[in-house]
């Protein structure tokens, strides 16, 4: 999404840095996760956030640390504390941590494709940098409608769906 700043200028309304922590190759390319990034974000304002792809190694270390969580998992949200952010800046949502090696054995057991499966993290991800969660079963549900909505936007298939 585009707006135009004072100036007439078109500026990106959530600008998306990606961090790959391991050798890229096999992985989405930065475009496909700025898309889904971007297509996630609901906001009104000039936004940035910060995608980084590690190793499981990264991953369990970041889950265990800052989540009480055992091993890796697929994804971390890392919300931007509120004194983060500055008056006329644009608004820090926070990190997303994206482990890719769960993410493809998530995919593989799943049947799905890589690049489906990280485009679903990075919305859900974004999602909760946004306020959302899923704690209880209706705002599970009312998450997954969004990500769903997202997801076809982008041309991906629901990812809820049972594959046999």
């Amino acid at each position: 999404m585009l707006l135009t700043d004072s100036r007439g200028i078109r500026v990106l309304m959530l600008e998306v840095q990606v961090q790959y922590a391991l050798p890229r190759a096999g992985w989405p390319a930065p475009r496909t996760l700025h898309q889904a990034a971007r297509a996630a974000w609901r906001g009104k304002r000039v936004a940035q956030v910060l995608l980084r792809v590690v190793d499981a190694e990264e991953g369990r270390h970041l889950n265990e640390t800052f989540r009480g969580g055992q091993g890796a998992t697929n994804v971390l949200s890392f919300p931007a504390p509120a004194e983060a952010n500055r008056v006329g800046q644009p608004l820090f949502l926070g990190d997303i941590v994206l482990c890719a090696p769960v993410l493809a054995s998530e995919a593989r057991d799943q049947h799905k494709p890589l690049a489906a499966h990280f485009a679903h993290m990075i919305v859900h991800g974004m999602l909760h940098l946004q306020g959302l969660d899923h704690q209880t079963a209706a705002e599970a549900e009312a998450m997954e409608t969004i990500e769903q909505e997202i997801l076809d936007g982008l041309g991906y298939a629901n990812p809820y769906k049972e594959i046999p």
